[in-house]
């Protein structure tokens, strides 16, 4: 699960170390945001190799088992959107062999930005659909529901929003569909030079579409929209944290800007 952590923020550190004539590392360190624990088997793991503080070259990604002497589970965040598998963990002398080491050494980043596009793909796919179902609950609701013997849905009030909603949606579907197309074309280097713009431009707008789709069905639906006998709310709280994990909604329109205004080399 990639939560825009940064590069620069990195304190974990992995250094050379033999052990029974193994060649390995040794990492000691902190990781937030451990999406999935203690339920998977391994956790990709950052840690600085080599290199300065906030350089992109000298990180390095390993794939570490959970059950290493020294990997320890700390406490689960609490969120918006609660309960959480997302805990932090400490590493605490945990010894992995070379082998252990995904893609290359020092040039961990690109294995980061390798699957980044895909998930950022696929998370806009996941909001946009949950935005057509809040449209579409919201759409049902008003031709059934008759307050003083006429539908909700003859009221403009109702009307436009949900036109405006179901427009969004129809327009980023096709953007979506076509991006993923072109990625299934191309390498994955080739979609981090041609592509990121539109897979950003369509990651931050279905992610806005689904809190306010969501929004206007819990509105639509009245108080019983608010409640937890409709799932708008929990729809709400789960999508909400995709305008900030996967890479910030700021960080995709500054991707976006920078294909836009020549920024990216």
């Amino acid at each position: 699960e990639d939560h825009g952590s940064d590069a620069t923020h990195m304190d974990t550190r992995a250094v050379p170390e033999m052990r029974d004539g193994v060649a390995g590392y040794r990492i000691n360190g902190n990781k937030m945001w451990t999406t999935g624990l203690p339920y998977t088997s391994h956790v990709m793991t950052f840690a600085r190799t080599s290199g300065e503080d906030g350089k992109a070259r000298g990180i390095t990604c390993f794939v570490v088992p959970t059950d290493a002497p020294g990997f320890e589970i700390g406490e689960y965040m609490w969120t918006f959107n609660m309960p959480t598998d997302h805990p932090k963990v400490k590493y605490t002398d945990v010894w992995v062999p070379e082998s252990a080491i995904l893609g290359e050494l020092d040039n961990g980043l690109a294995v980061a930005q390798h699957f980044v596009h895909e998930n950022r793909i696929r998370q806009a796919a996941s909001s946009l659909g949950a935005a057509q179902y809040c449209i579409d609950e919201a759409v049902k609701y008003a031709r059934a529901r008759k307050p003083f013997g006429k539908p909700l849905a003859v009221n403009q009030a109702i009307q436009f929003p949900l036109v405006e909603l179901q427009t969004d949606a129809e327009m980023l579907r096709l953007l979506i569909y076509k991006t993923a197309a072109e990625m299934d074309s191309m390498t994955k280097p080739e979609v981090a030079v041609r592509l990121s713009d539109k897979v950003s431009m369509c990651n931050y707008k279905a992610n806005r579409l689904v809190c306010n789709a969501a929004d206007f069905a819990m509105q639509v639906h009245g108080g019983i929209g608010y409640s937890r006998h409709k799932p708008f709310e929990h729809i709400y709280r789960h999508h909400r944290r995709y305008r900030i994990t996967e890479g910030a909604e700021e960080i995709q329109m500054r991707k976006v800007a920078g294909h836009l205004f020549g920024f990216m080399g």
